[in-house]
């Protein structure tokens, strides 16, 4: 691992720990092995040092696989869920610490916010084709269906450490059991089993963006 590949690993662990106040250029240079003059000249400051780190959190794409012609809903959703569960339980630390700092530097929030805004834009769309097919009773909301079962996910990635009496369940579980109770409440009903879906091969699981709908 090179110099700056080791000061961005650090400053990430640092910013975890103590926050930007608390990650200081002394602090993040001795977890990094290396003395302050260093990271200045790979870097220049400490604010370009948490930009990158941030902007390299930001940039994480997270393959969800939601086909762009919904046929098994259970084993779609689910897919999408462990997808996104698990990197919001990878970025829980950086999460909760950009969280706290939200009044005072929104701009880490919106940089980390960038992979689970992909994965809920993703979720919307995938909920619009399943409204149009007739896979789900109308009468809902989108937007408030995609914040039900995000919230659900995410909440649970955050909080988990935190109050761990409030899940029973271990995190493997948790996925299937919001992606069961999500869908009765959306009132999601299997495809006829004359339907040429239904009778069709394995669905692609080609990812989609939620774009090309409205909302």
């Amino acid at each position: 691992m090179d110099v700056r590949e080791r000061l961005l690993q650090a400053a990430l662990k640092v910013f975890q720990e103590s926050g930007s106040r608390g990650a200081t250029t002394r602090r993040i240079a001795a977890e990094a092995g290396v003395n302050e003059i260093t990271l200045f000249r790979h870097f220049g400051s400490k604010a370009a040092l948490l930009g990158e780190v941030m902007a390299d959190a930001s940039s994480t794409k997270v393959e969800t696989g939601l086909p762009q012609e919904p046929r098994d809903p259970q084993a779609e959703l689910l897919a999408w869920s462990r997808a996104g569960y698990d990197h919001l339980m990878r970025h829980a630390a950086m999460i909760r610490t950009t969280l706290g700092e939200l009044n005072e530097a929104p701009e880490a929030a919106r940089c980390v916010a960038g992979p689970p805004v992909q994965v809920h834009e993703e979720l919307r769309g995938y909920l619009y084709r399943l409204r149009e097919r007739g896979m789900v009773d109308g009468g809902w909301d989108v937007e408030a269906a995609a914040n039900m079962l995000m919230g659900a996910l995410f909440g649970d990635a955050i909080a988990r450490d935190a109050v761990p009496e409030r899940y029973a369940y271990p995190p493997d579980e948790a996925p299937e059991l919001y992606v069961t109770l999500f869908l009765r409440a959306i009132g999601a009903v299997p495809l006829p089993a004359h339907s040429p879906d239904a009778a069709s091969a394995a669905p692609d699981r080609g990812s989609t963006k939620a774009d090309d709908h409205p909302g």
